[in-house]
């Protein structure tokens, strides 16, 4: 039997006094301790620029000065409370069982995890969502192989290789991964692991391959998890809560579940609210999608949602808003998510029970709602919608164009910092600007955190399996492009905007 409280502890990266190790897990530190070191997580959190800054990046739609459109932020905290209620669904089925599984005490705990982790899932995304991702890393592609040491072939073996992976790293963007850099090295939040765990929803490093559909743990490491320099961080979290390298922590499959239920809606909803579709549409479109989805199953019209059929909740929502006299869209949303939740999170809760023993060694191979259940063919109902009705539309295509260009045309501004020599940027960071008219320009815009970010990792050069450390260009140059990586995704959409307009009027 899977025992999960040995997965909680209070072992943080670094401790203001020093405790023994035998007090850091859940079993000899008690659920007070544990408790009250979760609330101080809840603290740091809470409180961080980058949790603040989300509210100044849309989910959908870029710059946007409607405050009815969801933020990053308004997105988080519905996640949030999405994830309270699959918690406490969990716990309410388990009731005594809790105990046998190593939950007994840990309800108060579990949702504290989980709904923290939610407020915290998207923190590493750029500006601009997945267009900002793809701009960052479509243009690192471009231009590494054209700088040295990227350009060169006169390394060692053993260097050739590592800086063949860290290109195949910075030319793969992923908000995930930067979350988990921004958690242990830009913010430095010294968050207990256990925490930082429920927010590693995948396990690969970024400098390793993307694995082979179909193979061992594929889903799992389908994206980079995080990057090579915070490799050491990953590795003292797994060891401090005994996963396993390439598996998660199991409450990750409650924020990943959470958020599934959450955007899905969300999405459609923002569409209705610009005009992209109306409700009477979106039903249509709804119902349509959902028996096609169901047609090898031959049961689309099944009760299989609290003794209704999908067709039944959003109908029932239609008649709901249709008898709305003010505001008809707000009514339908509010009875299509009242209907679809609470079968969604059921299931969710269920199939973390049932694949208890899996979900505890953080071997799904899989997330909680993605089978062949009718539940599973919901989402997908949510999401297909979306792609070919709100996100495909060009009001849509045309923001992410804008976004795309702004993240290029800031990365193209800041190129000359990235060209010089190593030599020539030591002298920046010295202070020293002599025959460095413009980037010294360049470099004073650059926010002084992600700067001594920068000068901190250059002193953890990282050793070959030769035992000689990493060669020193490679190295600086693999910091500078987190440095400059670091800079862009912590932009708010705002203010990459007004970056790029203000540089490229000083460019003209």
């Amino acid at each position: 039997m899977p025992d999960l409280s040995r997965r909680f502890s209070i072992q943080r990266p670094y401790h203001s006094r020093p405790e023994p190790p035998e007090n850091y897990l859940f079993e000899r530190c008690g659920t007070a301790t544990l408790e009250t070191q979760l609330e101080s997580d809840r603290g740091r959190i809470i409180n961080s620029a980058a949790v603040r800054r989300l509210q100044q990046k849309t989910q959908v739609f870029p710059l946007e000065h409607n405050a009815a459109v969801r933020s990053r932020l308004t997105h988080s905290l519905e996640v949030q409370q999405t994830s309270r209620f699959i918690v406490r669904t969990i716990f309410e089925r388990l009731g005594n069982q809790a105990e046998l599984f190593g939950l007994a005490g840990l309800e108060r705990a579990c949702e504290t995890l989980v709904e923290m982790a939610c407020l915290m899932h998207d923190i590493g995304n750029p500006p601009f969502g997945h267009f900002g991702e793809a701009a960052i890393s479509r243009w690192f592609e471009q231009q590494l192989p054209r700088l040295a040491p990227f350009s060169r072939d006169d390394l060692a073996e053993a260097d050739h290789a590592l800086r063949s992976a860290l290109l195949r790293e910075l030319s793969n963007f992923e908000g995930n991964a930067q979350a988990i850099r921004l958690i242990s090295q830009l913010q430095k939040l010294n968050l207990t692991y256990s925490q930082a765990a429920c927010i590693f929803k995948y396990t690969r490093c970024a400098t390793e391959p993307k694995p082979e559909k179909g193979t061992a743990l594929d889903y799992l490491n389908k994206k980079p998890g995080y990057y090579f320099s915070e490799r050491e961080f990953v590795g003292d979290m797994q060891a401090a809560l005994e996963m396993t390298p390439g598996h998660r922590f199991p409450l990750a499959y409650l924020m990943e579940a959470a958020d599934d239920i959450a955007y899905c809606l969300a999405d459609l909803e923002d569409g209705v609210d610009k005009g992209i579709l109306s409700v009477p549409d979106l039903t249509r479109l709804l119902k349509r999608e959902f028996d096609r989805l169901r047609t090898d199953a031959d049961d689309s019209a099944q009760k299989h949602f609290n003794n209704r059929s999908f067709a039944e909740i959003v109908d029932y929502a239609l008649k709901r808003a249709d008898e709305e006299p003010i505001n008809k869209e707000h009514e339908f949303f509010v009875w299509l998510r009242v209907g679809l939740t609470h079968p969604l999170v059921d299931h969710a809760a269920q199939a973390f029970i049932d694949d208890i023993d899996a979900v505890c060694d953080g071997s799904l191979n899989r997330a909680l709602l993605e089978d062949d259940s009718p539940c599973h063919s919901v989402v997908e109902t949510l999401k297909r919608v979306a792609v070919r009705h709100v996100f495909s539309v060009p009001e849509v295509e045309t923001l992410e164009l804008q976004g795309y260009h702004i993240i290029s045309g800031l990365l193209e501004h800041y190129q000359p910092l990235l060209a010089l020599p190593r030599e020539a940027f030591e002298r920046l960071c010295s202070g020293e600007t002599r025959g460095l008219l413009i980037e010294s320009r360049l470099f004073h815009r650059l926010p002084n955190k992600h700067v001594k970010a920068y000068l901190s990792m250059l002193d953890q050069r990282p050793p070959l399996t030769t035992g000689a450390k990493l060669n020193e260009d490679v190295w600086e140059r693999y910091c500078r492009c987190r440095l400059l990586q670091d800079m862009i995704s912590g932009m708010t959409d705002q203010y990459a905007l007004d970056e790029y307009q203000t540089l490229s009027v000083i460019g003209r």
